[in-house]
């Protein structure tokens, strides 16, 4: 199956009552063209049935296809501090906060468990016993601890977690999730969430043909990075590996977990970019952003 195969066969899986090409083309970034060719080819390898004017149901061939894509677990990164987002987080760890009343995990855990994805690890470091209160919602969430936290950078929470990766996602713990159908049962290939930018003074990619090329903090016509990524299995077996020889090399631990692929050990993988739109997924970084999204917070400024 080809990657826009694939991608348009997932996006029938949504269980939507239509879906209009315009609108597919708009969510893959790609041309009305590309998606209707691989509708037909779809249709033809009998993967979809159509069922009228942009109404598409996936078959049992079709799901079966899919199978050897399917997401096996979450990890999530969730021990920092944050503390750009002081005050709150003085006495609660920033994925516990709460925005306009939901607790920012709980966007991301809600929509890796509408994937049907139930192997979920978090790895938390900063006031870790107030993550036990996530268990009378989610049950089945397994906790690992990083006691190193407070001496290294996010790559320590990587580090512990090295083996679990393969077909794996990773998600930063801080990002509020406004689109859960960014988190899907099944992923074609290793890739980081990416939101197309004039330009952007936070970590950003520069790709070619779809790959991601070069790691940047600010540039110009690119993708704004958002921190969730997928590993396929071949590339989780290798992360497993460079996360330790980066953790351990001089000056390693002051790394952010995600510059072991797209920077230090660039050549071994090709990560592509998964497009996200505006208004998909936020990331509060600031006490001061959070309280322009959640003006309740200004009373405690």
């Amino acid at each position: 199956m080809t990657h826009q195969q694939f991608e348009v066969l997932v996006t029938f899986t949504q269980k939507k009552e239509k879906y209009a090409q315009r609108d597919i083309a708009k969510q893959l970034d790609v041309s009305l063209g590309v998606v209707n060719k691989a509708i037909q080819e779809l249709q033809e390898l009998g993967y979809i049935d159509v069922l009228g004017k942009s109404k598409y149901e996936v078959t049992a061939a079709g799901y079966k296809a899919l199978e050897p894509y399917k997401v096996k677990r979450a990890i999530f990164m969730a021990a920092g501090f944050g503390s750009r987002m002081v005050p709150v987080t003085l006495n609660t760890p920033k994925p516990l906060i709460k925005v306009k009343g939901e607790r920012i995990i709980d966007t991301l855990i809600d929509a890796v468990l509408a994937a049907g994805i139930e192997d979920i690890t978090i790895v938390r470091g900063y006031l870790k016993e107030q993550f036990d209160t996530l268990l009378t919602k989610y049950p089945m969430i397994t906790f690992i601890d990083n006691d190193f936290y407070n001496e290294a950078n996010n790559i320590s929470s990587a580090y512990i977690a090295k083996d679990l990766l393969e077909n794996a996602y990773v998600l930063e713990s801080d990002l509020v999730l406004y689109n859960p159908e960014i988190i899907r049962a099944y992923e074609y290939n290793s890739n980081y969430l990416g939101k197309k930018v004039d330009v952007t003074d936070d970590w950003c990619f520069y790709s070619k043909k779809g790959v991601i090329t070069e790691l940047a903090v600010g540039g110009k016509n690119c993708h704004h990075m958002y921190g969730i990524s997928y590993w396929s299995a071949e590339d989780g077996k290798k992360l497993a590996t460079d996360i330790e020889t980066v953790y351990q090399s001089p000056g390693g631990k002051e790394k952010y977990w995600d510059e072991v692929a797209l920077r230090e050990c660039i050549d071994h993988y090709s990560v592509h970019i998964k497009p996200v739109h505006e208004g998909d997924i936020i990331e509060i970084d600031t006490f001061k952003e959070l309280c322009d999204i959640d003006p309740a917070y200004k009373v405690v400024s």
